[in-house]
């Protein structure tokens, strides 16, 4: 109960400043100017131990604007460090579905849901999230390195080359990678086509001329 109190406070706290605040803008306008009365039900909800009842109402109660969309990407992140994917996955999914995100935001969020399917071991969705983000313009680096490391988990060692061949940071780590991968795609084919493993191994020692396997 202590590990989801500590993670749920500063989300409840965030829900009551921004709704109080909101409030004071509307004094004047006695009609829409009562607290929520579901915050003082997350509240409850929260301290009788039901924290998925208090999650879905804080969420809720968090319209998803400039100022909130890094508290629930922030409050996602909490809950798969947790191995709470299943919940991480909706926050990520109930801000890419609103209109209100800017580019760079959406672009943000689709790669937290790719990772939250990665870490759920499902690759094909997160595969397919990431490769949506590339489509972008200037699509991030973290795209392409979450589709280098699902194709090195599948063993998909051509487009796991065509992703190290595109981040630009920390070449020798990166050389030394793609000269691994070509080493892969040789090793097996050197009985069955030589001529073919041996364009591999070649490959292998453009990019690491101490690759030795």
């Amino acid at each position: 109960m202590m590990g989801w109190l500590f993670l749920l406070l500063p989300v409840a706290a965030l829900s009551g400043w921004l709704m109080a605040r909101k409030h004071y803008k509307q004094r004047y306008r006695p009609k829409n100017s009562s607290f929520n009365p579901e915050y003082f039900k997350g509240l409850n909800y929260l301290l009788n131990e039901q924290p998925d009842k208090a999650i879905d109402i804080f969420i809720g109660l968090l319209e998803v604007n400039s100022e909130t969309v890094e508290t629930h990407l922030a409050l996602a992140n909490l809950f798969r460090r947790r191995g709470e994917t299943d919940r991480a996955i909706k926050i990520h999914q109930n801000l890419i579905a609103r209109p209100s995100l800017s580019s760079e935001q959406r672009k943000q969020a689709l790669i937290e849901l790719g990772i939250d399917y990665t870490s759920a071991g499902v690759l094909d969705r997160a595969e397919v999230l990431f490769l949506e983000v590339l489509k972008t313009p200037h699509p991030p680096v973290e795209a392409i390195k979450q589709l280098l490391r699902i194709y090195q988990q599948e063993k998909n060692w051509l487009q796991a080359i065509k992703m190290a061949e595109r981040i630009p940071e920390h070449r020798n780590e990166i050389n030394f990678l793609i000269a691994q991968f070509y080493c892969e795609l040789a090793e097996p084919l050197i009985e069955k086509d030589f001529s073919q493993g041996i364009k591999y191994l070649k490959s292998a020692l453009q990019h690491d001329q101490s690759c030795v396997r």
